[in-house]
Parts: structure tokens; C-alpha cells; sequence
């Protein structure tokens, strides 16, 4: 037995839908997308839906979007230093610069009373990323925002269903993007959604995902910078049915987080763990354990993985521990928060189809590993 991240299961309604597939000879971008579309901002009350390839390529369309709202090449996108690092490739890639803000250590997310001081007269937009699906404090996010004339990303990819003050998440800013990835709670092997309530931004994505097409129209006729972005209709088939199963799998996901946090409980003076606060719904996408005492995470990894439960690092500092950006020119110490989990954090899958006996399982391994240490 090993615990993995994710698990996919599928029953005679996927089988179904991949043969109306095969059956209509359209397998690229149609019916099946658009009806995706539809019952996904359904979910959550998101009034335009727009399909991408995956969660990074929403996260880039997103960016690209705003080159019509005022953007210029080389402009500055604020995101957080602790994240998943299609944040920090998607604005590259889209020809912004990204200006790292530090997280709190507790709840993975940016740090809202650090993003003023990172303001420059090329800021356009902030990138708020609800990490493992906890929500940023969005309310601080968006006085920032409207305060100083700049849009809002919502990095929902994690964070399917999860609610901030009553409001579902990716209803906060201007544009908010999903990840239809495996380990998430809609899987379309691949794929992922720009929704927005602005029509006039959901056009904007439309063209851009379809290589700055003018939208509708039959011809070449390429108005804006744009890209292959597209979903086809085989993904979108495989996503219907777990549509249909959201909530039972989002309250699923809940229920065994809450049972694994109760079983931790007396682990908490060696780790911080997912948490949920009064005003906000968090959505189960994977169980974290940062370390509060530093430098043994590799023998957690190590003994963890030794037990047959699979876990990743909590990402890291992009912008300090990722070669990868080390083109900005920041050194070690400019995000110690970020560091710190990067050097201290892991987390493990808590998806829909662990029963209570695995959640014993990785409780047992968690206590033999702090029993131990």
C-alpha cells in the first residue's frame, strides 16, 4: 500500500461521456468544453468561464490579458515568494517581471502587510495565491489593490470551493485560475479555467487563448499577443462527471483532514498543520507539516517516503532556492519566511478515496517520527 497524492477512479459516466466523444468526431475544443464552462462557474457563481490547457497556462493567459488594460512589456506583477513555481514562470513567460513578496510561515500565504513596500510605478497587478487551498486574506489584498489602480489574480488552482468572509474565492479580483490537474479536486488529466465576472476580460481571454484571435472569427486575424491555450474535448469529458461529484468529494477531503488534524492534535508543540479560521472555508487539497524546529525535514521526507506516504517540499522560495530565478538577483535572506518553509515544510495527500485506516496509518508514522526526534 502506498499513499499517494491523488487517485483517479472512474465509473460508467466518464466511459459515457468518451464515447459521445468518439461518437461526434470532434475531439479538439467543442461541446464538451463548453459544457465544462458552464457547470463549473455553475459551482461557484463565476459568470464567464474560460478553458485552458492547465492551471499554468490560466495563470498566463490571465497576465497576457492585461497587456489590454494598460500593461507594457517588462512590467511588474506581485506575487508571492512561496509558491508553486508556474506563479513565477507564467508572468516570465507573459513578458512581466515578478516581485516577490515574503508569506507568513503559519498559513503559507503572502503577506499582505509586505506588499505596499514592494510597490513600484511598473506594478500592475497582484497574483494572490490561495496555498493548499487556504484562502489569502483578500479583503487587505483588495484595498491594496484599489488603493493604488491595480487588478487582482486569483490563484484558485488549489483552492477549488474555498470561501473568504462568505465569498468563494476567484469572485474577490478581476480573473481567477484553476488547475484540473490529477492531484486536484476536478481532474481532467490535464486542463485548467480563466473565470471572471467582467465580460469585457472574458473576451480578452477568449482571443488570447486562441493565439490573439479575433473572437468568431473564421479567419486570421491575430488582434493581440496569444498562445494555444486550449482545452479539447476529451479533458473536458473526464472533468463532467466529477462536476457532477464536487461537493461530495470537496466535503470528503474535509472530513478526513479534520479527522488526521484530530489525530495530530498532540503534535502541534513540533509542527504547524493545516488550519481553518472563523472566516474562512478552506478546501482540503493536501496535508501540510511545516517543522518548528528547523532542520530535520529531510529525515521526516526520508522516513515518510520509507513508510509508503508519498510528500513534496512545501515548494520553496521561488525567487532565493530555485535556481531557476536566480536572474532577478535576490539572495538568501530576502524571504526568511519563504526560506523557512521551503527548509521546513512538506506536505502529503488527504484526497477523497483514504479511508480512516490510511489516516491512522500516517497519524502512527508522524508519531513514531516526533517519538523518535
Amino acid at each position: 500500500m502506498r499513499i499517494e497524492f491523488g487517485d483517479l477512479r472512474f465509473d460508467e459516466r466518464t466511459r459515457k461521456q468518451i464515447e459521445d466523444v468518439l461518437k461526434n468526431n470532434w475531439i479538439s475544443e467543442g461541446p464538451k468544453v463548453k459544457e465544462f464552462e458552464k457547470k463549473f462557474g455553475e459551482l461557484f457563481g463565476y459568470r464567464h468561464n474560460i478553458s485552458m490547457s492547465s492551471g499554468t497556462s490560466a495563470d498566463m493567459a490571465s497576465c497576457m490579458a492585461l497587456y489590454e488594460f494598460g500593461a507594457k512589456q517588462g512590467d511588474e506583477i506581485i506575487a508571492p515568494a512561496l509558491a508553486f513555481a508556474a506563479v513565477g514562470n507564467s508572468i516570465r513567460a507573459a513578458g512581466f517581471s515578478p516581485k516577490f513578496v515574503d508569506i507568513e510561515r503559519e498559513t503559507l500565504n503572502i503577506n499582505p502587510r509586505l506588499i505596499e513596500e514592494k510597490i513600484t510605478p511598473r506594478t500592475k497587478a497582484i497574483i494572490a495565491v490561495h496555498t493548499m487551498g487556504k484562502p489569502c486574506k483578500m479583503d487587505s489584498i483588495m484595498d491594496i489593490a484599489k488603493k493604488h489602480g491595480f487588478y487582482v489574480i486569483e490563484d484558485c488552482c488549489e483552492a477549488h470551493g474555498a470561501k473568504y468572509k462568505g465569498k468563494f474565492v476567484g469572485n474577490w479580483g478581476d480573473m481567477a485560475a484553476f488547475s484540473f490537474y490529477a492531484a486536484h479536486l476536478i481532474c481532467s488529466a490535464e486542463g485548467g479555467m480563466v473565470s471572471t465576472n467582467n465580460f469585457d476580460m472574458a473576451e480578452i481571454l477568449r482571443s488570447v487563448k486562441s493565439h490573439g484571435r479575433k473572437p468568431g472569427s473564421l479567419y486570421f486575424d491575430h488582434l493581440r499577443f496569444g498562445l494555444n491555450f486550449k482545452m479539447n474535448d476529451v479533458e473536458a469529458a473526464f472533468a463532467l462527471p466529477q462536476v457532477e461529484d464536487f461537493w461530495k468529494t470537496f466535503n470528503k477531503r474535509k472530513e478526513n483532514m479534520y479527522y488526521l488534524l484530530g489525530l495530530v492534535k498532540d503534535l502541534e508543540t513540533f509542527a504547524w498543520f493545516n488550519s481553518e479560521d472563523a472566516d474562512e472555508t478552506v478546501c482540503a487539497h493536501a496535508f501540510t507539516v511545516t517543522l518548528k524546529k528547523p532542520g530535520r525535514c529531510n529525515e521526516l521526507y526520508e522516513y515518510l517516503e520509507k513508510n509508503s506516504i508519498k510528500c513534496k517540499r512545501n515548494f520553496g522560495s521561488m525567487p532565493t532556492q530555485h535556481k531557476a530565478f536566480e536572474y532577478l538577483g535576490y539572495k538568501l535572506g530576502d524571504f526568511p519566511e519563504a526560506e523557512y518553509v521551503g527548509n521546513n515544510g512538506i506536505h502529503f495527500g488527504i484526497h477523497q478515496y483514504l479511508s480512516k485506516e490510511d489516516l491512522d496509518y500516517i497519524s502512527d508514522k508522524l508519531h513514531e517520527f516526533f517519538r523518535k526526534n
